[in-house]
Formats: C-alpha cells, sequence, structure tokens
C-alpha cells in the first residue's frame, strides 16, 4: 500500500514563496507520473502541474512562470516551488502519483495566501 505524505503548507504574504514536499511511503516505480493539485473553497479540484517518469513538466496556465514542479525517484518524492504567490493560490494543495489506471493521493496540505 502507497501512502502519499504532503508537507510544506501554510499562511505566507502576497508576493511570498513556498516549497511543498510530497513523500511517498512504500514503493513508487520511477515510471509513476507525479503531480499536484488543488481545490479551493466552492471549486473543483484541478492540475497544478505534473512531472513524468522522464522529467518532463506541465504547468497550469495560471502557475507558468511562478511555479517548478520537481522529483527525485532516489526519495521517492516530488516537490512544489511556488513563488510570487498570490490569493488565487489558496488552497488545500494535492500530491498524486498515477500510472495507468492506478492512481494514489495525499491528504492535502492548505495553502494560504493573505493579501
Amino acid at each position: 500500500q502507497v501512502r502519499l505524505v504532503e508537507s510544506g503548507g501554510g499562511l505566507v504574504q502576497a508576493g511570498g514563496s513556498l516549497r511543498l514536499s510530497c513523500v511517498a511511503s512504500g514503493s513508487i516505480s520511477p515510471r509513476y507520473n507525479l503531480g499536484w493539485y488543488r481545490q479551493a473553497p466552492g471549486k473543483q479540484r484541478e492540475l497544478v502541474a505534473t512531472i513524468t517518469s522522464g522529467g518532463s513538466a506541465n504547468y497550469a496556465d495560471s502557475v507558468k512562470g511562478r511555479f517548478t514542479i520537481s522529483r527525485d525517484n532516489a526519495e521517492n518524492s516530488v516537490s512544489l516551488k511556488m513563488n510570487s504567490l498570490n490569493s488565487e493560490d489558496t488552497a488545500v494543495y494535492y500530491c498524486n502519483a498515477k500510472y495507468w489506471v492506478t492512481d494514489y493521493w495525499g491528504q492535502g496540505t492548505q495553502v494560504t495566501v493573505s493579501s
């Protein structure tokens, strides 16, 4: 059984930065695509960024140029560096690991950006 545990959320002022981390307990094959999603109050969960097994990253338009996703296969981890945060980035951020029909989610970490 794989468990994803996120950390690094918190309260930050607009314009500030945060780094989210997600570590998988249990074995995650490097073939898994890893990603971050977020869900703001009253909204649907949305993709923030994903990174393939080969290291190719994909970003939502709203975070391009501000967020950077990275992975460490040796550590079974994925990180999200978030810069120039604004109030619209306030949400619960979820880590995801996916390979074919196998899909794991973390419990989420709250990010709150104060204006």
